[in-house]
């Protein structure tokens, strides 16, 4: 089976590589996580972790559930995904079952994804399956090492890279792409792309409009000292960007991408001698009814806002609304660092 859907999946998993701007190189994927998915699951079969039959167990809101619940299907295993109320809508769950996914829903009623509830029901299932292989997303190294061949894809595409800019969930795909290639490039830039009230950096946790990128709890993949900067994108700009990457460039990327870009793009502008990468995971048709839906767009409270067309500089870890677009200046320091040095005051 592992042979087999090498090959199958191949294609989903594999970035098309999109020039935005004269400078500015976007890794554009179907479906990014099919790479650490794959990854963890081949070397648990390895290593005996994951057998035949065992049932897979994760704690998901985004397409990290999606890579496994292909992934599970076509090597026979039984898998089982935890989310929160307010991460899965009812299409999303029903792609996912359909691929033989059981789907465990916990209440979110403060809207920040609540992954201390859906980890304590994990473990709950865990301890009356004690046969069962958890893949630990947010805090299994190997997460970040599938991204090898993500660095070596930019590499082979832009030659020298200057500038990484990429959202942080996990922390997997930037700080693993992004190590990889600071042994080529030491002197790199990498761009942290968050949202407001993740607790990722800092801020205090809260509800979050914008999905796919952002936490509440603090995933060990996240390597803080690889970080020279912050930005933290509402979502309004988030879903506007998404609406114009495919009207101007006909690229069809959810959100978190279109923050990844906006980004991304913003740092090109102003770094014009510079070769920037941008990692863009998902695509739109998971909001297809309500990014790219006008009348779901024109049902927000503050639709249409105007979009910041450059970032409000912060000097304390402040949250800001959904329709603002701040940076910090993280300077590849240590989080209690950051705190001691900028604290709320």
């Amino acid at each position: 089976m592992v042979a087999l859907d090498a090959d199958y999946f191949r294609e989903l998993e594999t970035p098309r590589m999109a020039l935005l701007s004269a400078n500015l190189v976007a890794a554009v994927f179907p479906l990014m996580k099919l790479m650490p998915a794959r990854y963890i699951l081949d070397r648990a079969a390895a290593d005996g972790s994951l057998r035949p039959g065992y049932r897979i167990v994760e704690s998901t809101s985004g397409t990290f559930g999606m890579a496994l619940a292909l992934l599970a299907a076509a090597r026979g295993y039984r898998l089982t995904l935890v989310t929160a109320s307010s991460l899965i809508d009812a299409k999303y769950r029903a792609r996912l079952e359909g691929s033989g996914a059981t789907i465990i829903v916990t209440e979110d009623p403060d809207g920040n994804g609540d992954q201390v509830r859906r980890l304590q029901e994990l473990q709950r299932i865990r301890s009356e399956e004690p046969h069962c292989f958890w893949p630990r997303q947010y805090d299994n190294p190997q997460n970040a090492l599938s991204y090898a061949g993500l660095a070596e894809t930019l590499v082979r595409s832009m030659g020298r890279i200057d500038c990484l800019v990429g959202c942080v969930g996990s922390g997997g795909s930037l700080c693993g792409t992004g190590a990889f290639l600071r042994m080529i490039f030491p002197q790199m830039s990498i761009i942290a792309v968050d949202t407001h009230r993740s607790i990722l950096f800092g801020q205090p946790v809260g509800g979050r409009l914008l999905r796919g990128l952002g936490n509440s709890v603090l995933p060990a993949n996240l390597d803080h000292e690889l970080v020279d900067e912050v930005h933290w994108v509402g979502a309004y700009p988030a879903f506007r960007g998404a609406r114009d990457l495919l009207r101007e460039h006909g690229i069809f990327q959810g959100p978190t991408s279109a923050a990844a870009a906006l980004v991304a793009r913003w740092t090109a502008e102003n770094r014009p001698g510079a070769r920037v990468a941008a990692i863009m995971p998902d695509e739109g048709h998971r909001y297809a009814d309500t990014v790219f839906d006008d009348a779901w767009l024109a049902s927000l409270p503050e639709w249409p806002s105007a979009s910041p067309s450059k970032p409000r500089m912060l000097t304390t870890l402040e949250p800001a609304s959904e329709t603002e677009w701040t940076r910090f200046a993280w300077a590849r320091r240590s989080l209690d660092q950051v705190r001691q040095a900028h604290s709320m005051h």
